[in-house]
This record gives structure tokens, sequence and C-alpha cells, in this order.
């Protein structure tokens, strides 16, 4: 697990409780808890996503998905150089593509997703030596706070 300590993540703690709020968001309209920030190079968030695939009825409705298409609209083009993408969940391979097609400096996450991650979990797609790109990872950031909405979740899904 990442060090809280280290300056490093210390500084993307607010980006992640910007993303954690976007999660229980996602949480209180029936969606799976995932919240997504996308920050520019100076550290300003230009990008908001939570999950909404059963509101929009969109397969590519994942937290990372809305919050780089935000970004890019705020940018004005595709290419996310220099920005960061603060995401409460491993991204799967979908989004972990998508990291590496926009040219994101970096990902970090908080929990880690044994089933379905891609950023070194089941799959390492964004640090794969054969694609022309590959951000930087930053792993389990606030990884309990960020597993914990998913938990209850799926623990309230179960009993219901």
């Amino acid at each position: 697990m990442t060090d809280a300590r280290d300056p490093v993540v210390a500084s993307f703690r607010p980006a992640m409780l910007r993303a954690l709020e976007a999660a229980r968001e996602a949480a209180a309209d029936g969606e799976i808890p995932v919240g997504a920030v996308v920050l520019d190079a100076s550290g300003e968030i230009i990008g908001t996503g939570r999950n909404d695939r059963e509101r929009t009825a969109d397969p590519t409705g994942h937290a990372e998905i809305v919050a780089m298409r935000r970004a890019a609209g705020v940018l004005g083009g595709w290419r996310l150089s220099g920005c960061t993408l603060v995401v409460t969940l491993e991204p799967c391979t979908m989004c972990a593509g998508a990291s590496v097609q926009a040219r994101l400096d970096r990902v970090v996450y908080g929990a880690v997703d044994p089933k379905a991650g891609a950023v070194g979990s089941l799959w390492d797609v964004v640090r794969d030596r054969r694609l022309n790109h590959r951000p930087e990872v930053i792993a389990e950031v606030m990884a309990d706070e960020c597993a914990a909405p998913l938990i209850e979740f799926f623990a309230r899904r179960r009993v219901g």
C-alpha cells in the first residue's frame, strides 16, 4: 500500500476526496460507486466523472471515461498530456487503454480491483512496453477509504 506520509501521495488527497464525493453521488443513483477527476498540469480539476452506465445506458459510462471526456472538452482536444487521472478504483482494460490513448502523464488510483484491474492487478495495460505511451502509476492512494463505498454498495445488493 502507498504510504500516506509520502508528499507525492499526500498531494493527491484533495483530488481523491473529490473523486470519492463523485463515487458517493453514483451510489446514491444506484450506480457502482466509482468516481474520477482529471487534473491539469497545475493540479486544477478540469474534469470530474462518476459511473453512469445505468442512467445513460452507455457501456462506456465509466467514471474515468466521463472525466477524460470532460477534461478534453475543457482543453479543446483529446490529448491530455500533462494531466493526471485520479480514480477511486483501479481502472479496467477499457479505461486503462483510454488513459494510454489520451496520453495522460499519470494514473492515480485508490482501491485495487483484483477481478478486473488493468493497472497492475489482473493486467498491466498502462505499463505495457509494446505501447507507444506509458503513464506513471501511483497505486493505492487512500485505498481503504476508496474501497469502503464499494464494499458497502455490494453488501447492500447481496442483502436486497
